[in-house]
């Protein structure tokens, strides 16, 4: 079968190789998989004519909006992949909801990351409630086996020992929703009291004018650093070597960064978000934080701000049950 699978393919990003992944499974399938930035289209009548030109007979969207606006009405059955920002996001703005609803009455099916995800497009959408299936994420990680950790830290302007540095790790690209100023002055405070504590923010620059704000924090804050973009594979080799991985993010569908550094035992630090929620079990295959501050979170099982929980974090290295089997 020739299939179009839309998604949106900012290079880096959990998107982007959300939508390869796919992209590869299908084909090893036997299928012809043609994969486009869904952003290189303007209208649906576009769209249209692409599949008329490449004689395509079903198609598929990464993101219920962003790709599945553009699939109704061209006479070949699709089904979509939510995101994360289209149930958490966009699902609060009237106009995309509305949009969002009606993509789901024509699609064939729909398929949620986590059971979470599935109860919020079914309240919702209730019309689409029996198309809605529970498909979990699967990761693969590549680390390159050549990469120089020194050469990193010197890069990050981090000019210690290697042996006795804490790095963690927040993997995202630059915008409001991935929040990855939450805990900056919080680690930036642990930095002062152990100067081998950094947090170093590694991903693209996504949104222009929140890119600027999060430099600018950045280098006033001592013990914090902010990386550019990576290879897929660097960025492994480098989860590899840190202390651990930090998620911040206000809202999440799955995140694949959690899952890679799970894959690769490396010990997690996730903001205690229903989307983190899913993926984590706290004290088991990581730690979910609710406030810097203090602010208790309701959806947390064993409610604990980010300070309660630094004195388990400096022992939580040992921990190797980041098994992936455990998230479901």
């Amino acid at each position: 079968m020739r299939l179009l699978f839309l998604a949106v393919l900012r290079r880096h990003t959990g998107n982007a190789i959300t939508a390869q992944r796919v992209r590869d499974h299908l084909e090893a399938a036997g299928h012809v998989c043609i994969l486009k930035n869904a952003l290189d289209f303007e209208s649906p009548s576009e769209i249209s004519n692409f599949i008329k030109a490449e004689s395509l007979e079903a198609a598929m969207a990464l993101h219920l909006y962003r790709g599945g606006r553009l699939l109704p009405g061209h006479g070949i059955p699709f089904g979509i992949i939510f995101g994360g920002t289209d149930l958490n996001e966009d699902v609060k703005q009237g106009e995309k909801n509305k949009v969002m609803g009606k993509v789901l009455e024509e699609a064939r099916f729909a398929v949620a990351f986590t059971e979470s995800m599935k109860e919020t497009a079914q309240r919702q959408w209730p019309h689409a409630k029996d198309k809605i299936y529970v498909q979990s994420q699967g990761i693969a990680t590549v680390p390159n086996t050549t990469f120089n950790w020194d050469t990193f830290l010197q890069r990050s302007e981090i000019n210690q020992s290697a042996d006795n540095l804490h790095v963690f790790l927040l993997i995202c690209g630059l915008r409001q929703v991935k929040d990855p100023l939450y805990l900056v002055d919080a680690f930036s405070e642990w930095h002062q009291e152990e100067p081998s504590v950094y947090m170093v923010i590694v991903g693209p620059e996504v949104d222009p004018v929140f890119t600027r704000e999060v430099k600018a924090k950045v280098k006033r804050t001592p013990g914090v650093r902010l990386i550019g973009e990576m290879a897929r594979e660097d960025l492994h080799a480098v989860v590899k070597n840190c202390f651990a991985v930090v998620n911040s993010s206000v809202s999440e569908g799955m995140s694949a960064a959690i899952l890679e550094a799970m894959d690769l035992e490396v010990p997690v630090l996730a903001r205690n978000i229903p989307g983190n929620a899913a993926v984590v079990k706290h004290e088991v295959t990581g730690l979910l934080f609710s406030d810097p501050q203090g602010d208790h979170i309701v959806h947390c099982e064993k409610p604990g701000t980010f300070e309660s929980e630094r004195g388990v974090i400096d022992n939580y290295a040992g921990m190797t049950a980041m098994n992936l089997n455990q998230m479901t």
